[in-house]
């Protein structure tokens, strides 16, 4: 007794140790575009985090538990010597676990789901060779790795032109982002619901048909846009007459733009004295553009841009209770799901296929998570939200939506993807909107270096780890 006693103990030190780092790295990742935008401070993200991290831990994260349980290491191969398959978990958590803290520590945005399973297939393979290893999911999971990015990428990139046209380049930007906003929030508020309501609900005993789960997160969402637009109904811009100037040349210089785009495309299909006369046009058209845009006065500090931006706070900060839900759904499983194993196995003997998720072990990983970013979580923050582009609020808002959108599909899927990486191509694909040089490409590059290192990095330590413990038990 007091041997499966060491073991459980063990087991809640690394799990929550675990949690702990994750809170430091991928929960800095979450959070640091609201920080780095300016819409929340530091600790307002800590308190926000805490609430919907919770939430989407509780309610949704037992999906991707089973998958990081038993998808990646079979269960069979230690059914008749479940104290390996104890200390392979334990081994996997601390491995973990460390190599996230030594990351942190340099501020590099690595992910977590990167360390656990290459921590997991280490011990594996070290217990049971190649065949311990379940090479067909590890291969589903590595697709998503390279998907979630990708797709998170286009997600924003599409959004963050939306918000331009629909927006910033409208004639009167404040008149413009008070009609857009409702949409916004009904979008959001509605993806956020449906992901609780439609089979997510199952640590409440809720279990709603994908019509009545559709019906409700409309209505949440309708009464999201609903309370926005009588919020917003009285906000107008207070430009003075030259400011309001400013924001039509803008206008009139965007428009020009799209008409030279045009007159080129025609250019290349009319014969010689068509072109010509095309000729004229075009560099009459360049100087009308060149003069609105110095009228203009472009960039993000003209006041009506500030007054616009100011609203698309609030629009971030709904976007950030959304990415830090979908982490808490899916991350928390990097934590509880070697946990929740590593326990069962040592109170009952024996490796179990199938288990639940017990509601103690949500508790714990989203304790740790939260106290994680709280105290040691600013270093990745800062990587995140300053250093691979410059981030405002309207950006910041489009890449939490796209990353957090591709997060939660993925965690419905059970795939328990890298919230690093479909962050940072959330990250990328706005600052691609704006161009390349927007983008630091040193700072992407490490990054992606970083990488590269974790998988190798946390199957060696957890080799180690696991022999180590094997001295002791």
């Amino acid at each position: 007794m007091e041997y499966q006693t060491t073991l459980i103990v063990l087991a809640l030190i690394f799990g929550f140790y675990m949690a702990w780092n994750i809170g430091a790295n991928d929960v800095a990742n979450a959070m640091g575009t609201s920080v780095g935008s300016g819409a929340l401070t530091f600790k307002r993200a800590v308190i926000l985090a805490a609430i919907m991290e919770f939430a989407g831990a509780f309610l949704v994260g037992s999906h991707v538990s089973d998958t990081v349980r038993k998808g990646i290491v079979d269960p069979e191969l230690f059914a008749g010597d479940p104290q390996a398959f104890v200390l392979g978990m334990l081994s996997a958590l601390l491995a973990a676990g460390l190599w996230l803290q030594f990351a942190s520590y340099f501020g590099w945005p690595v992910s977590t789901t990167h360390s656990i399973i290459g921590a997991i297939i280490g011990f594996g393979i070290v217990y049971g060779g190649m065949s311990a290893v379940h090479w067909d999911q590890v291969g589903t999971i590595a697709v998503s790795w390279i998907i979630s990015p990708l797709m998170s990428g286009i997600i924003s990139f599409i959004v963050f032109q939306i918000v331009l046209h629909r927006v910033f380049y409208k004639a009167d930007p404040v008149e413009a982002v008070r009609k857009f906003t409702p949409y916004m929030v009904f979008v959001v508020l509605m993806i956020m619901t449906l992901v609780m309501v439609f089979k997510g609900l199952k640590n409440l005993h809720l279990d709603l048909s994908l019509s009545s789960a559709l019906l409700v997160s409309s209505g949440v969402g309708l009464i999201g846009a609903l309370l926005s637009y009588v919020l917003l109904r009285n906000y107008k811009s207070d430009d003075k007459e030259e400011e309001q100037q400013q924001a039509r040349e803008l206008y009139v210089a965007r428009a020009l733009q799209r008409s030279t785009k045009h007159l080129l495309r025609a250019q290349r299909a009319a014969d010689s004295d068509t072109r010509d006369t095309i000729d004229s046009i075009l560099e009459l058209t360049q100087a009308t553009t060149d003069t609105s845009s110095k009228r203009a006065n472009l960039g993000s500090s003209r006041p009506e841009f500030r007054r616009t931006e100011r609203i698309f706070i609030y629009l971030q900060i709904l976007t950030a209770c959304f990415i830090a839900f979908a982490h808490g759904a899916n991350d928390v499983a990097n934590a509880i799901g070697p946990l929740s194993a590593a326990v069962q196995t040592a109170q009952d003997g024996l490796v179990a296929a199938k288990a639940t998720v017990p509601l103690w072990a949500l508790l714990l990983g989203g304790t740790g998570i939260v106290i994680g970013l709280a105290t040691y979580g600013w270093k990745v923050m800062e990587t995140i939200g300053k250093k691979i582009t410059e981030l405002t609020p309207s950006r910041g808002f489009c890449a939490q939506f796209g990353a957090a959108t591709t997060i939660v599909i993925a965690s419905k899927m059970a795939l328990p993807i890298s919230t690093t990486h479909t962050l940072v191509g959330a990250v990328l694909g706005v600052g691609l909107a704006r161009g390349i040089g927007a983008i630091n490409l040193t700072t992407v590059r490490d990054i992606i270096i970083s990488w590269v290192i974790t998988i190798p990095a946390g199957a060696f330590l957890a080799i180690v780890i696991y022999l180590t413990l094997g001295l002791f038990f």
